[in-house]
């Protein structure tokens, strides 16, 4: 407890709050450094550490602890002898300085230069553990099992057909989904997961159950498609350029983040499998690797094979050869070998008559971009149907287009020319732009924050008794005039989604182009509380109060006492000399300690003043 705590008490903040986010233990009843080495090797925590140390390091623990002395300490040279003697293959013994500095960072042993102490809670774990729910110190050294003899194997051609339809098929969800998050971010609920109202909206945009609309998210997040702003996520700089790719430089930056999640030495456990790679032979992979995991360590593999189906690297919950190219690293390999599988996109598009324009194939991604600017998705597929309307062609001229950019746009991709239906409207719609105007209200005005105005006040009125625009909260100001508490963005969106041919402009009426980022106002974002970071507030305030050296003794000598530990005390002699006493703490009170001399057979009272320095009793003591 006393060399673990003096560790703690070592590292600067920055660096043990990211050792500490390693291990899972109760924050709440810690106090000092005392208590947060009590924290750290209560039982739970130590079983829960063990349970997530891969199996090189969990060998290596076990040799620590089979070469410690009686007071938990040993030299590194010792450790990697005793996994020698184990049988451990070359690298494992090799590998022991990282691995120890590993287990170090976890607080399940204190490394100081060449010898390493391995706390007696997390012995009393380890040895309980051994040979019961974990393998034995031999089994842990020993290499790894041989490889399986291959399989048959289904009909190559057709796994990676199948492979690929499922892969572009998470493409193009992925992509509807960050065009969704793009047209309106969705809300964080405090409890976890999005808004009810907004998952149904993304889980119809990207034609996915609403079941399986968070898997989905979770790999966009992965892949740092979609970020989280306050209570809100939103499409990321990233999404935003990866929707312009190419099927198969997206597909990469899916399974690239598929494959990060992968340690990189059970990827290379798995790679040796390729040639009789299953589902089962992944499992027991994992399970030799990380030899006491159990329902965390099964979740998250059910959770890694069923993104791997997702991805197209499995067919019938068993991976195929594009599975063994990505974990060996290969990633543009097997993008190349799904890819030749995907359709064939498309730069041309059949303009009709009803305002709809239908791509006979996917179509290419900037294109696809630049058409949902001023029409509606109607249909996602392999031939995807857009429809133009009066709200569509609106908010491309508020966002910067005009009627003869999108004429000129639709003429160079259209195998059927614009009809007329599609020029009158753009030329309808460009007349009416700007009808209705919205702009930051008037100091004068507040609360208002927005001034919506029109020349026409019958449509002024209409806007002010219209049921779909309550949640804007209008208020008339006049015959030409409307006010509102909300942003004048806010008030565009509402009006935009409503339909209104709705234009923004600036103090002096010149018409300015906004880009959405949401249609309602915002939430403040709750602040939660990080139980590491108060934890650590209260061991900075409580060094603050007491960090003298003295108290610091003090804290040493009443944890011995309370564990009922011998140390060696070096005490200050009144002629300048120091002498070192084998005492066993009774009690400290008063500055003063009361101890047993193991030696002397009596019972001596110091001032803690006159304590130099404390440290563990040698061997045999």
């Amino acid at each position: 407890m006393l060399v673990l705590a003096a560790r703690l008490r070592a590292l600067p903040r920055e660096g043990l709050a990211a050792a500490l986010a390693t291990r899972e233990f109760d924050h709440a009843g810690v106090r000092d450094l005392f208590d947060l080495a009590e924290a750290l090797t209560a039982p739970d925590a130590v079983d829960h550490a063990l349970d997530r140390l891969e199996r090189p390091a969990l060998a290596t623990l076990a040799a620590a602890d089979a070469t410690a002395d009686e007071t938990g300490w040993t030299d590194i040279a010792d450790v990697a002898a005793e996994l020698v003697r184990l049988g451990a293959a070359d690298p494992l013994a090799a590998g022991v300085p990282g691995a120890l500095e590993l287990l170090a960072d976890r607080f399940l042993v204190v490394q100081e230069g060449a010898r390493v102490h391995l706390p007696p809670e997390v012995h009393a774990r380890l040895a309980a553990r051994l040979g019961e729910d974990l393998p034995e110190a031999a089994s842990l050294a020993a290499p790894a099992p041989p490889v399986a003899v291959p399989a048959e194997r289904a009909d190559h051609g057709l796994l990676e057909r199948r492979a690929a339809e499922q892969a572009y098929a998470t493409i193009s969800a992925t992509a509807e989904l960050l065009a969704g998050f793009a047209a309106q971010p969705a809300r964080e609920l405090a409890k976890g997961g999005l808004a009810l109202p907004d998952a149904k909206r993304l889980a119809e945009a990207t034609g996915v159950d609403l079941a399986e609309l968070p898997r989905l998210v979770r790999r966009a997040v992965e892949a740092g498609l979609v970020v989280r702003e306050g209570p809100v996520w939103l499409e990321s700089d990233t999404g935003a350029a990866w929707v312009l790719l190419a099927a198969e430089e997206r597909w990469i930056r899916l399974a690239a983040a598929w494959r990060e999640r992968i340690p990189p030495a059970l990827r290379d456990l798995v790679v040796r499998r390729s040639d009789a790679m299953s589902a089962s032979s992944i499992r027991d992979d994992v399970a030799w690797y990380y030899p006491g995991g159990g329902s965390w360590l099964r979740d998250g593999l059910d959770r890694l094979l069923e993104d791997a189906e997702a991805l197209g690297l499995a067919v019938g919950g068993e991976p195929i050869d594009t599975a063994a190219l990505v974990l060996a690293g290969d990633v543009p390999g097997a993008a190349e070998r799904l890819a030749g599988h995907f359709p064939s996109q498309v730069d041309r598009v059949y303009v009709q008559h009803d305002l709809t324009i239908v791509s006979p194939g996917p179509l290419e991604p900037g294109l696809d971009a630049r058409l949902r600017g001023f029409a509606e998705v109607e249909g996602r597929d392999l031939a995807s149907s857009y429809r133009v309307t009066a709200a569509s062609v609106n908010r491309a001229l508020a966002a910067g287009e005009s009627a003869e950019s999108v004429r000129a746009f639709l003429a160079s991709i259209s195998l059927t020319g614009i009809p007329q239906p599609l020029e009158y409207l753009l030329a309808e719609s460009a007349a009416r732009f700007g009808a209705v105007r919205v702009s930051a209200a008037e100091p004068g005005d507040a609360p208002a924050r927005s001034s919506i105005r029109s020349d026409d006040p019958q449509l002024i009125g209409t806007l002010a008794v219209d049921q779909s625009l309550s949640s804007l909260a209008l208020r008339q100001a006049g015959p030409h005039r409307l006010l509102s508490r909300f942003p004048p963005d806010v008030v565009f969106w509402g009006l935009s989604d409503a339909r209104y041919p709705v234009a923004a402009e600036d103090g002096e009426g010149r018409i300015i182009r906004l880009r959405r980022h949401h249609v309602a106002p915002l939430p403040a974002a709750a602040p939660r509380a990080d139980p590491l970071e108060a934890m650590l507030d209260r061991l900075a305030e409580a060094d603050a109060d007491g960090g003298t050296e003295l108290a610091w003794l003090a804290r040493q000598l009443e944890a011995a006492a309370r564990a009922k530990e011998t140390l060696t005390v070096t005490v200050r002699m009144p002629g300048g000399d120091t002498a070192d006493y084998l005492l066993a703490p009774a009690s400290v009170a008063n500055g003063r300690l009361r101890a047993r001399d193991r030696k002397a057979d009596i019972e001596r009272t110091l001032p803690i003043s006159a304590i130099a320095a404390v440290a563990p009793a040698p061997a045999g003591s």
